[in-house]
């Protein structure tokens, strides 16, 4: 079957479009990818890892217009007239709509072929709208409102013809808030393709950077809501006992500047390093580097509904992790013994648990081998996309 996916961002970036794109085309379907170019010079189609891409232009300006995709009409008008010349273009015969912020306009496009449509929600993003640092300034206040998002998902769910959310608590949640039949809602976990931890190239560089430290990695968004600063708080009394301990920050965000400010003021910053956003390609160095995988997430309703990709990033490579009690990654590490958990937004717990972890060198052992065995044998992409297959072979 063709399929086409549409995405509102440049490609190749997002490892979920990779991750599900790579599982559709192994049962036996063509993936057609809408995608963007921010740029005016761009390679308009080319066929990557199997996936048939054809890019779009958009400028900056358009794209800013999404944030008020639900409040005004422009974003909608706009994209649907490219998405119409895709679906023509490459005769699709059902979409795929990656996230809500494009919705309106594949739903307006397809009022002209009445194709089947899966909606997938990549995240609650209603919820964590409520969270970004433009929805709270003075324009969007006035202008982006998370309740009316919150009414457009509502209503697109039950157009769809089906629907992809990313945990079994999200799958909970929106079922219970929208009446949609059970059936219609498809769990696909944001998972690492075998070739993340099976096929990478160490950097000796970063490994031999960290050969001495204690290395607590966090990877991703730096945002407020992550948690890094519970984490800063615990190294004054951390490295009292752990004098190698270090916090490798690799990613970034427009709170860093105060993420740094705070490692200044608890006088640590040499226990810290910010190494930026990296290519994922160097991911796997610096989790090898390390000795936990550290997810401190705030708790809110989209936290407790979802995964972050790090998580399954750090359990493919065998580093276990402490996590925030954020209802999803609890229930993930409960499940399958592979990390500890505590209590969101408490350094105090966080600090009992890595001194914990780092005494007990066996504990650590014992759960990097259940790392190793929950990706092995749950959580790669080959298991969590059965569910997806098996919906598109029906």
């Amino acid at each position: 079957m063709k399929i086409g996916m549409i995405l509102d961002a440049p490609y190749p970036t997002d490892p979920r479009v990779f991750n599900e794109s790579q599982a559709l085309i192994k049962s036996g379907n063509e993936i057609f990818l809408f995608c963007l170019s921010f740029k005016k010079k761009f390679i308009k189609r080319e066929v990557i890892h199997g996936i048939n891409v054809e890019r779009f232009y958009c400028s900056w300006i358009t794209y800013k217009l999404s944030a008020l995709a639900y409040t005004f009409p422009f974003y909608k008008w706009i994209m649907s007239n490219k998405i119409k010349k895709f679906i023509n273009n490459n005769n699709i015969k059902y979409l795929h709509i990656h996230d809500l912020q494009i919705a309106s306009s594949v739903f307006f496009a397809n009022v002209s072929f009445s194709l089947n449509v899966t909606l997938d929600l990549h995240e609650n993003r209603p919820e964590i709208m409520k969270f970004y640092k433009h929805v709270n300034s003075v324009f969007g206040k006035l202008f982006i409102s998370p309740s009316k998002w919150k009414v457009a998902e509502e209503k697109y769910c039950k157009m769809a013809n089906s629907i992809v959310v990313v945990t079994d608590l999200a799958k909970k949640e929106l079922i219970s808030r929208t009446n949609i039949h059970e059936d219609r809602v498809v769990v696909f976990s944001n998972s690492v393709s075998k070739s993340f931890y099976s096929d990478f190239k160490l950097d000796n560089n970063i490994i031999n950077k960290y050969a001495d430290s204690f290395v607590l990695l966090y990877l991703g968004n730096t945002s407020k809501r992550r948690g890094l600063e519970t984490v800063l708080k615990s190294i004054p009394k951390l490295i009292k006992t752990i004098p190698s301990f270090k916090l490798v920050i690799v990613g970034t965000s427009s709170y860093d500047n105060e993420l740094v400010k705070i490692a200044h003021n608890l006088n640590v910053t040499k226990y810290v390093d910010f190494e930026g956003w990296k290519n994922e390609k160097l991911f796997p160095s610096y989790i090898k580097a390390a000795q936990l995988g550290v997810s401190p997430l705030h708790s809110n309703i989209h936290h407790d509904t979802t995964y972050a990709n790090k998580l399954f990033q750090y359990i493919s490579l065998g580093c276990p992790l402490v996590c925030s009690d954020v209802m999803a990654q609890k229930a993930l590490l409960d499940r399958y013994n592979i990390g500890l958990v505590f209590e969101a937004e408490n350094s105090s717990d966080l600090i009992k648990k890595l001194f914990k972890l780092y005494l007990d060198e066996g504990l650590r052992m014992k759960l990097s081998e259940n790392c190793t065995h929950a990706i092995k044998n749950h959580l790669n992409n080959d298991i969590i996309s059965k569910e997806l297959i098996t919906h598109y072979e029906k």
